[in-house]
């Protein structure tokens, strides 16, 4: 079975959570959304760039949630959104992803 590209489910739990809270009004799932995305995100990463690089790249994912809150009052909340989106995926295709290993190699 082909792998998920972390780096696509890191972005679709970003901007997805933001899109399930304000559509829905039910912020929880939002939440719900981010949280299952962090997981599998969390799983692939210590399997790909170990335990140290999972830590990393779980930060920016959390700190990205987090940072789009104050962002989004300077550029709007779906600019917010999306630019922490692009730094996560970014940051995991660099550091897991493109590295070409999976838990099928291992």
């Amino acid at each position: 079975m082909a792998k998920i590209p972390t780096a696509a489910v890191a972005a679709t739990g970003l901007v997805g959570g933001y899109a399930a809270a304000r559509f829905t009004r039910r912020r929880p799932l939002g939440g719900a959304v981010l949280a299952a995305a962090g997981a599998y995100c969390a799983r692939e990463w210590n399997k790909t760039s170990g335990p140290k690089g999972a830590a990393a790249l779980l930060t920016v994912y959390l700190a990205g949630f987090g940072g789009s809150h104050p962002l989004a009052k300077k550029i709007g909340a779906w600019p917010s959104v999306l630019s922490v989106a692009a730094l996560s995926a970014g940051s995991a295709y660099v550091l897991s992803d493109r590295s070409g290993r999976s838990s099928d190699q291992n």
